[in-house]
């Protein structure tokens, strides 16, 4: 069994740099929209058999042309979501990104993991609701050939795939560079766990 991670294509709320956690209200932008094609061609070969997608318009409409292009069936999973900024939600201002940036350093450098946004989620919660979605794809799909994809948000993925993945940790996604726009991670169940075998095209 494989699981895919894929971040979604550029949107408006990227462009616009305005902070976008919930909703339907940024679409893809052409270079999103080119984006989501160009990952659609680096997951030809690749069996997908169901994909997952935040519930967020950037990543259903980056799920969709996947899907399209690949004929693969694909459901909306909340626990997917980014991860939630509270009042910060669509502020562009520089003082909501310190605000912002201030809370990433609380949960990825300190483990200040009750740390939240007013009105937004702490790390534990963001944990409640990703590494039971995880599971349960393990428990569905384990003991099967089965190549999922999801397709969420660089935040979200930043904070929980160390949670989820044996080999990967915060050092580590931060000496690759993060989640770029689709980028792609791959995970492979073995009997210690699931493992990053692949990340953004370069093999582990």
């Amino acid at each position: 069994m494989r699981i895919y991670f894929a971040r979604h294509g550029q949107s408006q709320a990227n462009t616009l740099r305005e902070m976008s956690t919930r909703g339907l209200k940024h679409p893809l932008t052409q270079t999103g929209r080119a984006q989501a094609a160009d990952l659609v061609r680096r997951l030809e070969g690749r069996s997908i058999s169901q994909i997952y997608s935040s519930p967020v318009l950037r990543a259903i409409e980056t799920t969709v042309i996947v899907a399209n292009q690949l004929g693969v069936d694909y459901e909306v999973a909340e626990a997917l979501r980014e991860y939630d900024v509270g009042n910060l939600e669509g502020r562009a201002d520089e003082q909501a990104w310190q605000i912002w940036q201030e809370l990433f350093d609380d949960w990825a450098i300190h483990r200040r993991w009750d740390r939240r946004i007013e009105g937004g989620e702490t790390f534990h919660e963001v944990q409640n609701r990703f590494v039971p979605f995880v599971d349960d794809l393990i428990q569905k799909h384990g003991h099967a050939d089965a190549n999922l994809l999801c397709v969420a948000h660089g935040g979200l993925y930043w904070m929980m795939l160390p949670v989820v993945l044996k080999n990967v940790d915060t050092a580590f996604i931060d000496e690759h560079r993060g989640f770029d726009y689709t980028a792609l991670v791959v995970a492979e169940l073995r009997p210690e766990g699931l493992l990053c075998v692949e990340w953004n095209g370069e093999a582990l």
